[in-house]
């Protein structure tokens, strides 16, 4: 209880400024307070103002001040100074955050990386310098520390890119009572020690193993296309001659017509008459020829025996000597009898019959 209740956070940066912060609310009661320092000891001390204060919603809850001295006396007190709210007297060494390192190189040979950086002016005793380092593969930073200020490390693949970045660790309990590290120094990448600009644009994890595979998947597919391509073509020409047959050029067959005459029908015709005309006998002449080898064919088969013929008339027609029975009779042939029609044989059995 009392004025040493009030939580607050003393950072001293790299032993040049100090920063000491508080809660506002709960132990001022929404009070906006003043903040006073010395590095000053002994009973006359000479008190400070802040002049750099730091703000929460309007309200004092820090201040940013040089450090002067390794002793330090703060006192926080109500809006004009007049009540002090809380004091406290510190080593400002205990307290420190030191800065990132220096003028960092990064040292490669085969797996093993060595990093190391400048050594600080002051209590470099107090520091370890701490390496971190990730592959694409790796959900987790490897840490590894060694005294300032360098720290070697191996196990390293040459075919994997690597994120490392490294800072500065105060000693606790033997230079600082609050754990602090210095921010770490600017991430970089490196493969195979080789710097580059980042393991994201280029994919530099995947093995030669894995490229070749690749390589040679992209080569067999763009064979299988090869081979598949022509047979689907040819296809899907089936297809489209089946749905949709080509439909013929008159231009060609006709390419006269087009080309002497500019299209003029009748002067094509007039001009062709003779053409047509030879194109007619030429299909007539087969024709006429096949009617006279009919013909006789049919004298032939009209003088042979067997060639029988038999007229039956109705039993009505001859009883009443009708004009008309003469001209209507049924022709009843023999069983397998071949009756000759219009130069063709027919060969009739009992089932059939002709109306004459």
């Amino acid at each position: 209880g009392g004025k040493d209740a009030i939580n607050t956070k003393i950072i001293n940066f790299n032993n040049e400024k100090m920063q000491i912060t508080w809660t506002t609310r709960e132990p001022f009661h929404n009070e906006n307070v003043s903040f006073f320092y010395t590095f000053g000891e002994g009973k006359h001390k000479v008190w400070k103002t802040c002049t750099t204060y730091l703000l929460d919603q309007d309200y004092n809850s820090g201040c940013l001040f040089k450090t002067e001295g390794p002793t330090l006396a703060i006192s926080i007190r109500n809006s004009n100074g007049s009540e002090e709210l809380f004091s406290k007297e510190l080593k400002t060494d205990f307290y420190i955050k030191p800065s990132p390192p220096e003028n960092v190189t990064f040292f490669w040979k085969e797996d093993t990386v060595t990093v190391s950086c400048n050594e600080p002016k002051r209590n470099a005793r107090c520091l370890k310098l701490e390496l971190q380092y990730k592959s694409k593969f790796d959900k987790e930073w490897q840490s590894r520390n060694t005294t300032c200020c360098s720290v070697r490390e191996q196990g390293f693949d040459p075919s994997k890119c690597y994120s490392l970045r490294v800072r500065l660790n105060r000693l606790v309990p033997h230079c600082n009572v609050v754990n602090y590290s210095s921010d770490w120094e600017a991430e970089t990448f490196w493969m195979n020690g080789t710097l580059l600009d980042s393991c994201d644009d280029d994919d530099d994890d995947a093995t030669p193993q894995s490229k070749t595979v690749i390589v040679l998947t992209c080569s067999l597919a763009v064979l299988l296309m090869m081979l598949i391509l022509p047979i689907l073509l040819c296809k899907w020409q089936r297809v489209q001659m089946s749905v949709l047959p080509a439909i013929p050029d008159p231009k060609h067959p006709l390419a006269e017509l087009f080309n002497d005459h500019n299209g003029n029908l009748q002067e094509w015709l007039d001009k062709n008459d003779h053409v047509l005309l030879q194109t007619k006998l030429e299909y007539e002449e087969p024709e006429s020829i096949t009617e006279a080898e009919s013909q006789q064919e049919d004298g032939k088969n009209s003088e042979k025996p067997g060639s029988l013929e038999k007229n039956f008339t109705f039993p009505g027609a001859a009883e009443n000597n009708d004009g008309k029975s003469a001209e209507i009779a049924c022709l009843i042939p023999a069983s397998d009898t071949t009756a000759p029609f219009a130069g063709f044989h027919i060969l009739m059995n009992d089932d059939m019959y002709v109306m004459l």
